[in-house]
């Protein structure tokens, strides 16, 4: 069966923004080696149309940035929403029954699953399908944005943190 972890960077305040907080080349090998040891990853809709971003090579990437795309490129993906019509290479569309085709996906694989998007995490954590949280704290306060935690969640417990690259902080919680 597979663990589902939910997990991005964020700021002190607890919010999330892709441009606000871009990360150092310690943390950016840091996510390219997590997504290398993922068995996939499920994206709600507006994460997954800003990953697109990897799916085409751009000529200003150095050598770490062509390493995630290959990387994030051959990964499995799986991409939860109602309103796209297709996918990219290597995605599968869920647009209808989603909570058994994601219990189907935690039954079927072994290893890590990525869950990617606050409000997808939102809807799995609802449902008692997200079984690890990793929150990367940078040090900003953005004081708006989309926050990490889109609704109530389980009670948590703390089971480890450690500093990735000179000033991020991951805290990693699993329910309670």
């Amino acid at each position: 069966m597979a663990k589902f972890v939910f997990g991005m960077n964020q700021s002190l305040d607890g919010y999330v923004d892709q441009h606000e907080m871009q990360p150092d080349r310690v943390l950016f090998l840091h996510w390219t080696d997590h997504v290398r040891n993922l068995t996939g990853s499920i994206y709600g809709r507006r994460i997954y149309e800003v990953m697109r971003y990897w799916d085409e090579d751009h000529s200003e990437w150095d050598a770490d940035r062509h390493e995630f795309a290959a990387v994030w490129r051959a990964q499995p993906k799986w991409v939860v929403s109602g309103s796209l019509k297709s996918v990219g290479p290597n995605a599968t569309l869920i647009d209808h029954d989603f909570e058994t085709a994601i219990r189907a996906l935690k039954a079927k694989h072994a290893g890590e699953i990525a869950v990617a998007g606050p409000d997808l995490a939102g809807s799995l954590t609802g449902l008692g399908l997200i079984d690890e949280y990793r929150l990367y704290f940078h040090p900003v306060v953005l004081g708006r944005g989309k926050p990490f935690f889109s609704g109530p969640r389980p009670p948590l417990r703390r089971v480890a943190n450690d500093v990735i690259g000179e000033d991020v902080v991951r805290l990693t919680y699993v329910p309670a």
